[in-house]
């Protein structure tokens, strides 16, 4: 028993079937109006379309049969697009800043790169904690991690920790975020 495959067009770029453009002979149709006309032949839908001077624009293109709505295509197209360009607009984009500490670092040094990462948190930005461990330093990491604990600590709740300290070759690394849930 053979079964019917039935080729569906393949998307291969964002343009709506509307129209002539349909590639579908049988169509679900529904108006303006949101009243559903049944499925019709290509060429009815057309008319009728045609008539209300409306485009005939193919909604689900995958569904069987495929569902077409009447309306003013370039209207529509415009909503899209207006629709994206918010989208883009509420977009927050979050960038990774990267503080450097030293294991032997002072206090003054210390508190101007907390009020520096303390800035980046504030708008939104994570913050990469990275010490390099130079030379003979290397055999004292734990001052690094002392180092970071107490930069991290010195947040309270401004902020979360994504990645908690971490040797990689002679460099520790931390990532912490801004706390979005206070």
């Amino acid at each position: 028993m053979e079964e019917k495959v039935i080729n569906r067009p393949t998307r291969r770029d964002k343009q709506d079937f509307y129209n002539e453009s349909i590639p579908f002979s049988e169509l679900l149709v529904i108006t303006d109006t949101g009243e559903k006309l049944g499925i019709l032949k290509r060429s009815d839908a057309l008319k009728q379309a045609y008539d209300k001077d409306l485009d005939l624009v193919v909604v689900s293109p995958n569904s069987k049969p495929p569902v077409a709505k009447m309306m003013d295509y370039s209207k529509y197209r415009y909503e899209q697009q207006r629709r994206l360009r918010e989208m883009k607009r509420n977009q927050k984009t979050v960038d990774v800043k990267e503080i450097r500490l030293s294991p032997v670092i002072g206090e003054h040094d210390f508190l101007t790169k907390f009020n520096q990462a303390k800035r980046f948190i504030g708008k939104g930005d994570k913050v990469k904690i990275t010490i390099r461990f130079r030379g003979r330093m290397i055999t004292r990491t734990e001052q690094g991690y002392d180092v970071i604990k107490s930069f991290i600590e010195k947040f309270e709740d401004l902020v979360i920790v994504e990645q908690r300290p971490k040797m990689d070759g002679r460099v520790l690394n931390a990532t912490i975020a801004p706390n979005t849930k206070r």
